[in-house]
């Protein structure tokens, strides 16, 4: 059976979520939720929808999916239900509710449909236990992550009756087209995501607590030098809610066995109680743990409850582990250390405590921590980087217990290459779907042909991989020198071709502004005019090459990394990649190609009319336009009709490479003169930005940003129809930009985006 037409029933947080992202993949959805009084008895199905439909968070790839799908009730639409392949359950997490609805649903579905449930505490055998033998072998766990179009992980669960091919077509359909990392699960308590992850946020919290230790400096350490996200523990709290984060740890609380150790933190503190009764609940209410107080971003003590400015921290250690490894701050003396070993040493062991209960290997553990909470690198893959007799040692050492599978590492590893330990047995290859390839995986049989700070390039079966990995990958001339000398490789060495992708959250920031505020700073005006014209140089070889190029980007790709992008022969993306270039929001414009390429796809988007391309491109590029999805990416001229983007980033790097073998879709684009706009069209648009800082719409300062794009997309002070090359193109931004970057006001924003994280308006 195909899944094509979708039911979820509970238009909450995450029932919405799932129905857009079944309408993403193509499926007609049905959204239903209880009856509501007054004129709209949809209502609260209606609300789902719009929240995933609102441009500031959007659940849907582009406005036109919310048309797949359809709103009712559980009233009066539920005979609708027997026309679904596939029904999602998402109410309250309450057995008695789920039981009642089961039954409502066995007397209506059709007898193929897959019924799931996308509870995260309660056990599947209770869940289906009084239902008849024929339901239970269709029915499974789905739990999704929140938010379910942007978290990756699916962790899917069977029952003890459940069919074999309901469980493959469900994995199939949510890899192939919901485009999920499925991590089949045990029905064990909290699975695998929500069991360690939660486990790793209360020890953070608790230990921070007892310890003394703020929440910002808990943050500060408990985030990106231990490879986590840099929200940390209290920040997460903040983001999820912190009385949703608090049912979560009392659910797991009330489920797992007495001797679990969850236990000794799955307890809310007393802050936190009356933090919760006073709506100190997070983002959501404006307060929690941080909260901003007229424009100034406050942090909460701990001891007290009152609210203070958050300071200007500046943690060495925090910042050589960010750089160096989680090993740096785990045997340093300071308190930070000590905060950083009692959280870590934690969670690590009671990781390791979970195998065999869980699963008889680390996989699942690893990627449910990677896909569901943004950590870099697993648990098991954490212990392997600092090393398992290190830990072993350390533990003895404090007379604490070690975990029967840690001390099975002992004097070696978890993983080895693709192979990975299973419990008291020798190892096996890493599973993974068939046509699924991550490069992070494909990476540890490799070794680097050229290697830097900023990026790498491996020969991958006769085609070029380069991968950004400096700090947000931004990109500077170490980025470019690889590039370069990768595509210069594939033309000497006759190899088939080129891919730019790495397997990071985002593709690439950006060119790094710490770069350029050391040209400016120095005024080495010649230097940064240098850096400049080799990037451009770089990415137009890439346009013009005679070999297949693809950049295959996920997550952000914005100012400079997607000037990478948009010189790629074929982009093939990710569903979530984000797009754009934002430079004029730091006062500067696009210089490796950016204001060039975005006007002629204008041009090619407006069937040849310069001037109307002119001003779509002066807009896009004057506001910072970006796309939240390659489908709107297409509609603002950001990709070609050539470009795709694939649903499960999994299957993102097999795709181009792929792509790089067939070729055929692979279109060069060295493009041909431009007849300008013209200075008729300048002055033009000049005006337009003068009369918006008149209204109030536009700084001073952006004026004259707007005057610089001006003069690129039109020529300037020429005639209109005065013939202009690519290369007089490139050279219009690096002018432009070097004028722009000489301004006090230009370099008072970069500081201010540097320093203070927020770019000065001025």
């Amino acid at each position: 059976m195909s899944i094509q037409k979708v039911a979820v029933i509970g238009a909450g947080t995450m029932g919405a979520g799932i129905a857009g992202q079944a309408a993403n993949a193509g499926c007609d959805v049905l959204l239903l939720d209880l009856p509501s009084e007054g004129a709209n008895v949809n209502a609260l199905a209606q609300k789902g929808l719009d929240r995933i439909s609102n441009p500031v968070d959007l659940g849907i790839l582009s406005p036109d999916v919310a048309a797949r799908i359809s709103v009712g009730n559980i009233r009066d639409d539920f005979d609708k239900l027997a026309e679904c392949d596939w029904v999602a359950e998402a109410v309250l997490e309450r057995l008695d509710l789920k039981k009642d609805l089961y039954k409502k649903l066995e007397a209506v579905c059709k007898d193929s449909a897959i019924i799931s449930s996308n509870t995260s505490t309660i056990p599947i055998k209770l869940l289906v236990e009084d239902m008849p033998i024929a339901f239970k072998k269709r029915f499974a766990i789905t739990h999704f992550f929140n938010p379910v179009r942007f978290m990756p992980l699916l962790e899917l669960v069977a029952g003890e009756e459940t069919d074999s091919a309901v469980m493959s077509e469900l994995h199939l359909f949510c890899d192939e087209r919901l485009g999920k990392g499925v991590v089949p699960c045990l029905d064990t308590p909290g699975f695998l995501g929500n069991r360690v992850g939660c486990y790793a946020i209360q020890a953070a919290l608790h230990t921070a607590n007892n310890m003394g230790i703020t929440p910002q400096e808990a943050d500060a350490i408990f985030g990106r030098p231990m490879g986590i996200p840099k929200t940390g523990v209290f920040g997460l709290y903040d983001l999820i809610g912190i009385d949703l984060m608090s049912d979560v740890a009392s659910s797991l609380v009330s489920i797992l066995p007495e001797g679990d150790s969850f236990h000794d933190v799955g307890a809310k503190l007393s802050l936190m109680e009356n933090m919760i009764a006073n709506g100190q609940r997070g983002r959501k209410t404006g307060a929690g743990f941080y909260t901003i107080k007229d424009g100034v971003k406050q942090v909460i003590s701990l001891e007290t409850g009152e609210y203070a400015p958050v300071e200007n921290l500046s943690i060495a250690v925090a910042q050589r582990a960010e750089k160096e490894g989680i090993i740096h701050v785990l045997k340093d003396d300071s308190k930070y250390g000590r905060y950083a070993w009692a959280v870590m040493s934690n969670v690590l062991s009671y990781a390791a405590s979970l195998v065999p209960e869980v699963g008889d290997n680390p996989v699942g553990v690893d990627d449910a921590m990677k896909m569901g909470y943004n950590w870099i690198k697993g648990p098991f893959e954490l212990i392997d980087e600092i090393g398992a007799d290190y830990l072993i040692e350390r533990l003895e050492s404090e007379q604490r217990v070690v975990p029967e599978y840690l001390k099975q590492a002992a004097g070696s590893t978890f993983y080895d290459g693709l192979k990975v330990r299973i419990f008291n047995g020798g190892w096996q290859d890493v599973q993974r779907p068939e046509g699924t390839l991550r490069f992070n995986d494909k990476r540890k049989t490799l070794s680097s042909i050229n290697s830097n700070a900023e990026a790498s390039w491996y020969d991958v079966d006769g085609t070029a991989i380069v991968e950004f990995h400096s700090k947000a990958n931004a990109l500077g001339e170490k980025s470019m020198q690889i590039l370069d000398e990768a595509l210069d490789a594939v033309t000497v060495n006759k190899m088939r071709g080129l891919i730019v992708h790495n397997d990071a959250q985002h593709f690439s920031c950006g060119v790094n502004l710490n770069a350029v505020r050391a040209f400016f700073e120095t005024e080495d005006w010649d230097g940064l005019d240098k850096f400049l014209n080799h990037f451009q140089q770089t990415v137009h070889k890439m346009a013009v090459a005679s070999f297949p190029v693809v950049v295959a980007p996920v997550g952000l790709s914005l100012g400079g990394g997607f000037e990478v992008v948009l010189h790629a022969k074929q982009v093939i993306c990710h569903a979530n990649s984000n797009m754009g270039l934002v430079e004029s929001g730091v006062g500067v414009i696009p210089a490796g190609g950016g204001c060039k390429e975005t006007l002629y796809r204008w041009i090619e988007k407006k069937d040849g009319d310069v001037t109307a391309a002119a001003w779509e491109a002066f807009y896009s590029l004057g506001f910072g336009k970006t796309a939240s999805s390659p489908i709107l990416a297409r509609e603002l001229a950001m990709l070609r009709q050539n470009d795709r983007f694939v649903n499960n980033r999994d299957r993102l790097f097999s795709e181009a490479l792929a792509g790089i073998k067939d070729g055929s879709e692979q279109q060069a684009f060295e493009r041909a003169p431009i007849a300008m706009a013209g200075r008729g069209e300048f002055k033009k648009m000049v005006a337009w930005a003068e009369d918006m800082h008149t209204k109030g719409k536009l700084y001073k300062h952006d004026v004259f940003v707007s005057a610089q794009l001006a003069e690129i997309v039109t020529g300037g002070d020429i005639d209109a129809g005065t013939m202009w090359s690519e290369q007089d193109l490139y050279n219009a931004e690096r002018r432009a930009f070097l004028r722009l970057v000489k301004t006090p006001q230009t370099q008072e924003r970069i500081r201010g985006l540097l320093d203070n994280g927020k770019a000065v308006r001025n």
